[in-house]
């Protein structure tokens, strides 16, 4: 083709060519020995060209490049790049990697357990350590040029996505924005945001997988395609429709489940002969490893909702005697894991599983979860990247961005527990999960396989795996730190503002022109089903409403007697005392019961703070029931008042967790119960007709719809059919119009609800922020209000570096379960009173948040401090062992190194807010080195 061109051809044509070749990306595709995809060549020349970028893509199919492309050009260009990560554990592994790249002296680390050249010009840090830098106005800021935010869709987390919000309003325009995102289904309404509060923005959306990746579904000894192609003449791959011999299998399972066979002899004997009769069943984890170890697609990761399922998981492999390495590669793990782990006391091995750990790695088995010591979390990633371990048990936390990838990914169930109740798992969920499938450079396709399991549904499955629903949605609330910075930085008018351009306030705003359209159409309708309910003889919308108000007036009667029910319920339920004997009238645990506590203020374990005499909730009794459970009721659970049938003496040595005691005691009411003759009362309700009898505004109501001409109409109940749909379509339409005014300066409102609440308690004066304000501005956190208020009240002026960790912990930690039946083991003396003194001034901050309508349910306001990890952290700071501390909290190491983590960052912020001279900021230095050992010294990320 060269040789048909024209000398002057040929000259344009090698001039392109260098122009090319001086370009900064043709020196970056250099630096990689495979070639760019399309979709990163598109972003870097955008890049390049100087507009920001918004990369959604599939996971693994190399999205980073382009933040790393922008490192490149920042350095080219003598300015900085700061390359954030939503996880500790990402920034490690990204620095990891730009280290070996760039040099470890351009390359720094800022989390918050590592710095690491922090003054480099390339550095690596998580979101929230850049959100900080930006509200502290830090002279790091200086020269920056590019931010790389990966993982953006973080924003839609609950509790941390407002972070990511916060770094790309506040970022200062001159910051080229490298946005990289998984793939989601509103990416171009993102990407018109980020064109808005960032300038020219280009979306680049990939759907492509560099690796290919086949369904599969695994049942008994059979492994089936999801999918099947059917040609349909449009192309050569035709269309995909579920596997017909899947959709039979499953028809035929159904069917056996709802017509089962009478079982005979002994189970056990006859597992075999079952399995042999039976054509699918579900397979065990050790077989499901061996098969996809004999078909060639291993490594794997395995996906169990649930820390103990995937410890479980291990053991049953072990204990089925698999072996997935020869001696050569045993002897490498054993070699990287002593390395790796050296640093740990031998007398902490024990404690912590190591030997156990160490088996299953030697055969090429692990756990990876959240519950794990993190050291041990990064050996395993090691050698699964290594390819030393070919088999890891997860759950969903690997899939959120740790560079893991597997040749196939098992799915067991397609539920899980979602904090609440169990729930299916979502497509943007499945599509998470199984992206971890196909290693690209060394897999040629990846597989995703699902577990057969009963009530299979093979269309259900197909349409997780067919449909790409994730959006992202914003997460964004203004916090009480958030507003001081604010107002600090830009004064109250201009942070409304600045709040207005959120990308949760963008997604209100257009969701408002559709529902506007919705109210014009109604009205439309309104004026139809008007003109249908006219009456010749008067005004039958007059008529409706007297109907209207008599229906009204009824309920209204009705709803009286109920509250009077409620209120001598709970009349009764407040004169219990401790030994009462008592017949629960209604609920779960209905029948006898024995009150360990009568769940008043003074005793209250649960609800709401009380507030000027009033229980929000009522009492909430701690009862022993029949059953030998412990459970605190609720009001619900006394829709009539209850007595005392009879009283017994409780024990001193009576405890709640014991469940011999609990057996005892409850054996023992029973007989007390059965001694006394006791029947369970029988309950009759009230009936009310005689009060909505004897109502004189009934009564006038009554005479009125009589009186009225339209009464007497023929048509009467056919245009009343057409007014109730008036006024059906007429409220949907008012609540509509609610929404519309709801959505409007949504943010800016809550705004100005903090500020109000920070005004009163004068942390704010106009738009001035005071000095306690200015202490506020240093803590971040839920509980950010709560903390700066217990400085400014000498809550913890006299405790020492043990009670302050102990008291600083309620900040922080969450309890897994809420489990309110059993108290929390406490520090006793000084801890013990500041502990209680936290929870009164949280009650206090709760009632003025509810009287400016701060709802915390919507993310914003103070939750109640949890003091379920105070114990455990008095003691680990002052200096019990591990063994000892583990086994009184009951907890996994790898959550009490992580709470321990957290729990210094937050002592490091109090040191850093309390005053200049003031003992707390000593004390809660000397809590951090009392923490700072041990397991928590030498875990490298939290």
């Amino acid at each position: 083709m060269t040789d048909e061109m024209s000398p002057a051809e040929r000259y344009a044509a090698s001039r392109r060519r260098a122009a090319e070749n001086a370009t900064a990306l043709a020196q970056f595709r250099e630096l990689y020995e495979f070639g760019l995809d399309p979709f990163q060549i598109e972003a870097c020349r955008a890049l390049e060209a100087g507009s920001g970028v918004l990369v959604a893509a599939p996971t693994g199919s190399g999205k980073t490049i382009v933040g790393e492309f922008a490192v490149h050009l920042a350095l080219a260009e003598g300015r900085k790049c700061f390359y954030t990560t939503p996880i500790k554990a990402l920034s490690n592994q990204k620095y990891s990697d730009l280290a070996k790249r760039y040099g470890a002296a351009k390359v720094g680390l800022l989390t918050g357990d590592n710095s690491v050249n922090g003054d480099a010009p390339v550095i690596v840090m998580t979101t929230e350590v850049l959100r900080n830098m930006l509200y502290a106005g830090s002279a790091a800021l200086d020269g920056l040029g590019y931010v790389v935010m990966d993982e953006v869709h973080y924003l839609s987390d609950r509790f941390r996505g407002a972070v990511w919000e916060e770094v790309i309003i506040h970022l200062p325009q001159s910051v080229t924005l490298v946005s990289l995102s998984a793939t989601v289904s509103n990416a171009e309404e993102f990407g018109d945001w980020l064109d808005t509060v960032r300038g020219d923005t280009a979306v680049i959306v990939s759907e492509h997988r560099p690796v290919p990746l086949w369904q599969h579904v695994l049942a008994g000894r059979r492994m089936y395609d999801l999918f099947e192609e059917k040609a349909d003449g449009t192309g050569p791959q035709g269309r995909r429709e579920v596997n017909a011999d899947l959709e039979r299998l499953a028809r035929m399972e159904n069917q056996r489940t709802y017509h089962p066979r009478a079982k005979r002899g002994r189970e056990a004997d006859r597992e075999r002969e079952r399995r042999a009769r039976s054509r699918v069943w579900t397979p065990s984890r050790a077989e499901v490893i061996d098969r996809l170890d004999n078909e060639g697609l291993l490594p794997a990761i395995t996906f169990i909702f649930s820390r103990a399922g995937c410890e479980a998981a291990v053991q049953q492999c072990l204990y089925a005697g698999l072996r997935l390495n020869n001696d050569e590669a045993r002897a490498r793990v054993r070699a990287i894991v002593e390395e790796r782990t050296r640093a740990i006391p031998d007398e902490d091995l024990h404690v912590l599983g190591y030997f156990e750990w160490l088996e299953g790695l030697e055969r090429g088995i692990a756990a990876h979860h959240a519950g794990m010591l993190p050291a041990f979390k990064e050996v395993v990633e090691e050698l699964f990247t290594a390819g030393l371990v070919k088999a890891v048990f997860a759950t969903e936390t690997l899939a959120l961005g740790i560079n893991m990838p597997a040749r196939s990914v098992v799915l067991e169930k397609l539920v899980k527990w979602n904090g609440e109740m169990h729930a299916d798992i979502t497509p943007g969920e499945y599509t998470q999960l199984t992206g971890r499938a196909g290693r690209r450079g060394i897999d040629v396709e990846g597989h995703a396989v699902v577990l057969w399991q009963r009530g299979f549904d093979p269309g259900a499955v197909a349409g997780l795996a067919g449909t790409r629903t994730y959006p992202l949605r914003s997460s964004f609330k203004p916090s009480y730190n958030m507003a001081v910075n604010l107002v600090g930085q830009f004064g109250r008018h201009r942070s409304r503002e600045l709040l207005e351009t959120s990308f949760a306030q963008f997604q209100a705003d257009r969701s408002v022109v559709g529902i506007s359209r919705q109210v014009q159409r109604n009205e439309e309708g309104l004026e139809g089903y008007r003109a249908s309910m006219t009456c010749h003889l008067g005004d039958f919308d007059a008529y409706m409403n007297l109907r209207r108000e008599l229906k009204d007036r009824e309920a209204n009667l009705s709803r009286q007697g109920a509250a009077q029910r409620r209120a001598a319920a709970t009349d009764a339920l407040e004169k219990l005392k401790p030994g009462d004997i008592i017949h629960v009238p209604a609920g779960k645990y209905a029948g006898l019961a024995l009150v360990l506590e009568p769940g008043l203020p003074a005793g209250r374990a649960g609800g709401r703070h009380p507030r000027d005499g009033e229980y929000h909730d009522g009492p909430r009794p701690l009862v022993l029931t029949a059953e030998r459970q412990v459970k605190r009721l609720a009001q619900l659970d006394f829709p009539v008042p209850v007595e005392a049938l009879d009283r017994m003496r409780i024990p001193k040595s009576f405890n709640p967790r014991s469940p011999q005691s609990r057996r005892d005691l409850a054996s023992a009411m029973r007989s007390k119960a059965g001694t006394a003759g006791w029947a369970a009362p029988t309950h009759h309700r009230r009936k009310e007709r005689s009060a909505a009898a004897d109502d004189t505004e009934i009564m006038r109501l009554r005479a009125a719809i009589r009186a009225h001409p339209c009464h007497g109409c023929d048509d009467r109940e056919d245009h009343a059919r057409w007014a109730e749909r008036y006024q059906r379509l007429r409220r949907d339409t008012q609540q509509l119009e609610r929404r519309i005014e709801g959505r409007t300066n949504t943010i800016a409102r809550t705004f100005d609800r903090v500020c109000a609440v920070l005004a009163e308690l004068g942390y704010l004066e106009g738009d001035k922020v005071t000095a306690d304000g200015r202490r506020l501005a240093r803590l971040y956190g839920e509980l950010d209000l709560l903390a700066s208020e217990c400085l400014r009240d000498g809550v913890w002026d006299g405790l020492g570096p043990a009670e302050l960790a102990a008291c600083a912990s309620a900040l922080v930690y969450e309890s897994r379960q809420s489990d309110d039946a059993v108290a929390p083991k406490l520090p006793s003396g000084n801890a013990r009173a500041a502990l209680g003194e936290m929870v009164r001034i949280w009650g206090r901050l709760d009632a003025l948040e509810e009287d400016h309508r701060i709802n915390q349910t919507e993310g914003v306001g103070q939750r109640e401090p949890d003091l379920g990890f105070a114990w455990a952290a008095y003691r680990w700071a002052s200096g019990q062992s591990l063994d000892s501390v583990l086994s009184d909290a009951d907890m996994p190491a790898g959550d009490f190194v992580r709470w321990c983590k957290q729990l210094i960052d937050v002592l490091g912020q109090i040191s850093e807010a309390a005053p200049e001279g003031s003992p707390v900021r000593r004390t809660a230095r000397k809590a951090v080195d009392g923490l700072l050992r041990g397991v928590v010294a030498y875990s490298s990320v939290g």
